[in-house]
């Protein structure tokens, strides 16, 4: 089996699995390739792409491919998949469910203590030798504290609750939305409360979203709902960039309505040094903390998401169905 893989050798290398070696399949890597449609042309007879979850795979690129059973997803996400194309050619698509809720919780948890606690700020004060009137400055400002926080997850699927689970331990009180109400004996194991959005953006001092981006979701956080929020909320996004309105985030930081933002993923990828939310006026500039889509990179989930990957591989071989297919075949 011709496997085509959009995404680095390297990475591909350090986190195949043991039985891989013992597999009948021919990897085939685009990037030796112009681009992923020109790899997909000069191997026809490829069955499966596994790919990084920002490229686009769409229907010209799965109409190179006659023999074509999986798309796989390397992350979580898979908007960037033709999930209707797939389907209609009797295609898989595939993700790596959960691989890295544990990695991502953590992440998400760190950029709420580095927005909430001054951690871009004060390092930048110590070392450009500012120390003193920094620690003074935020003695001062009656900063707050994680636990004092009223926190709205959006999306309760398995990095919602790993980052539920993680919250408790500070002392947060957790309220969430999802699109289908989880049942009550999952809200108690939790400790979650569940509220409509409006009402959760009513409620909440923070906002953390954790959905996959669809047609319901996509700029789900808007200026509508941002003007349901309390004053002086906090906003973080480590699911996707298309969940958020842009201009409306940066209006509502200039204006105060939100006291802080942080985001481990902005759109479009790679973000532009222009983007709305990059390029802030200087006095707002310092209420936003962003790292660079690095919530599911660790080592741990990579290992995890290639077995899972590899897995799905070996059940196609033996005519069985992958794991994880979100396309409705």
């Amino acid at each position: 089996m011709k496997i085509l893989i959009i995404g680095p050798k390297d990475r591909y290398d350090a986190y195949a699995p043991d039985f891989l070696a013992q597999m009948p399949v021919e990897l085939i890597f685009a990037r030796q390739y112009p681009s992923s449609l020109e790899a997909a042309r000069a191997n026809p007879d490829s069955e499966v792409i596994l790919v990084d979850a920002i490229t686009p795979v769409g229907a010209e690129l799965m109409d190179c491919l006659p023999r074509l059973k999986m798309v796989h997803s390397e992350g979580v996400a898979y908007n960037c998949i033709d999930l209707n194309a797939a389907r209609e050619r009797n295609v898989f698509v595939c993700h790596n469910k959960g691989f890295n809720a544990s990695s991502v919780a953590e992440h998400t948890v760190m950029l709420m203590l580095m927005v909430l606690r001054h951690g871009i700020t004060g390092h930048r004060a110590v070392v450009e030798g500012r120390q003193i009137q920094m620690k003074e400055a935020c003695m001062a400002a009656k900063g707050p504290e994680l636990g004092e926080q009223t926190v709205g997850l959006v999306g309760f699927g398995d990095i919602g609750q790993a980052v539920a689970k993680l919250l408790r331990a500070f002392g947060c009180k957790l309220y969430y939305y999802t699109a289908h109400r989880r049942p009550p004996e999952v809200e108690e194991q939790f400790g979650v409360t569940y509220l409509p959005l409006e009402e959760l953006a009513a409620s909440c001092t923070m906002l953390s979203l954790h959905c996959a981006v669809n047609d319901h979701t996509r700029h789900i956080v808007n200026a509508a709902l941002i003007g349901k929020m309390r004053p002086g909320s906090y906003l973080i996004n480590t699911a996707r960039g298309e969940l958020i309105d842009d201009l409306a985030v940066r209006q509502a930081l200039i204006d105060g309505k939100l006291a802080g933002f942080a985001a481990d993923t902005l759109y479009p990828e790679p973000t532009p040094a222009d983007h709305p939310l990059v390029a802030l006026p200087p006095e707002v500039a310092d209420k936003a903390v962003y790292s660079p889509h690095l919530g599911g990179n660790t080592g741990g989930s990579f290992a995890r998401g290639h077995r899972n990957m590899w897995n799905s591989v070996r059940l196609l071989l033996e005519g069985q169905r992958p794991n994880y297919i979100v396309n409705g075949l």
